[in-house]
């Protein structure tokens, strides 16, 4: 048997586009012999993920699961909405929103059992069937002591109302009617799926946020007439109007309450609090949307398929 070194590691993971421990382990199983090592990850369908590995997944599916005081939330994605209509992707996305509601954290969830393995092998496996590039790209989980976790989901796949496009979770302190609580979570889920806030206090934006929004603001003013020749002093008025302004789009309480725009959402908890016959007070929220943040590429399908043809020629 030939000595597994670091660079024969090396080469294997080169030639495979494999994790450095799958190459390791499949060196191992092989004799050391590169080649039989290859063809064990092809086997295992590792090598035939890893190729899959570097298109960009934007596509997929977000899935709420529910307990009695906690709520999880995770995104699958996939190279394409066509797959996102999958019935073994949409079960998977469901069995991995319940594994999430026993998991302390997002590597917990990848590293927890599924079907006498982790969930991350779960994932390589849907790779090697479907064919494309899929990621358990997030997770995130509520839990409230005294009261509810709500739910929302937008854009629902059929037959399956934990399965969507977007999707909320609220958490909501209430020793109140528990049922009034739930149901009037449910509709602050709906708001933050639709005005989509950054967070729930002003406090909660990150300082970068806050700063950047007003070196943005700034230069507006420059290039605003009406600031033109204006002392410093009612330029700092203006700006300070104009970040009221960004925190009442921005922050949760202080927006304009979707299904009551004339108050505000912090006044809809006070008046759900009287309905619930105790205070309430949102505690926390997390809404997930298919695709947020991730860079979709994008081409044109016709110039690919003729460069292809001409490499076969």
């Amino acid at each position: 048997m030939a000595e597994i070194t670091a660079a024969l590691v090396k080469d294997l993971r080169e030639k495979t586009g494999v994790g450095m421990m799958d190459c390791k382990k499949a060196l191992a199983e092989s004799g050391g012999d590169l080649e039989a090592a290859v063809d064990w990850l092809r086997a295992k369908g590792l090598s035939k993920a890893a190729r899959k590995a570097d298109r960009a997944a934007a596509e997929g599916i977000v899935a709420i699961a529910l307990g009695v005081d906690h709520g999880a939330v995770i995104e699958l994605n996939s190279e394409t909405d066509f797959v996102a209509r999958n019935g073994d992707f949409q079960k998977a996305a469901g069995d991995f929103a319940k594994i999430a509601l026993k998991a302390d954290g997002h590597q917990a969830l990848l590293d927890a059992a599924h079907g006498g393995a982790k969930v991350s092998d779960a994932v390589t496996q849907l790779i090697s069937t479907i064919g494309e590039n899929i990621t358990l790209r997030r997770s995130a989980k509520l839990n409230v002591q005294n009261g509810a976790i709500a739910a929302y989901v937008h854009s629902k796949v059929d037959g399956a109302d934990h399965l969507g496009r977007i999707a909320v979770l609220v958490a909501l302190e209430s020793t109140g009617d528990k049922a009034a609580v739930e149901s009037f979570g449910k509709k602050i889920a709906m708001h933050i799926a639709s005005a989509n806030p950054l967070a729930l206090s002003e406090a909660e934006i990150p300082v970068d946020r806050v700063e950047r929004e007003k070196a943005v603001l700034l230069e507006q003013l420059k290039e605003d007439p009406k600031a033109q020749g204006k002392p410093q002093q009612v330029l700092d008025k203006m700006l300070e109007g104009r970040m009221r302004k960004f925190f009442e789009e921005s922050v949760l309480l202080k927006q304009a309450f979707v299904l009551n725009p004339d108050q505000s959402v912090e006044a809809a908890v006070a008046e759900a609090a009287k309905a619930a016959g105790a205070p309430v007070k949102v505690t926390g929220f997390v809404r997930f949307a298919v695709g947020e943040g991730v860079e979709k590429k994008t081409g044109d399908f016709a110039a690919e398929v003729a460069a292809m043809t001409k490499k076969d020629d």
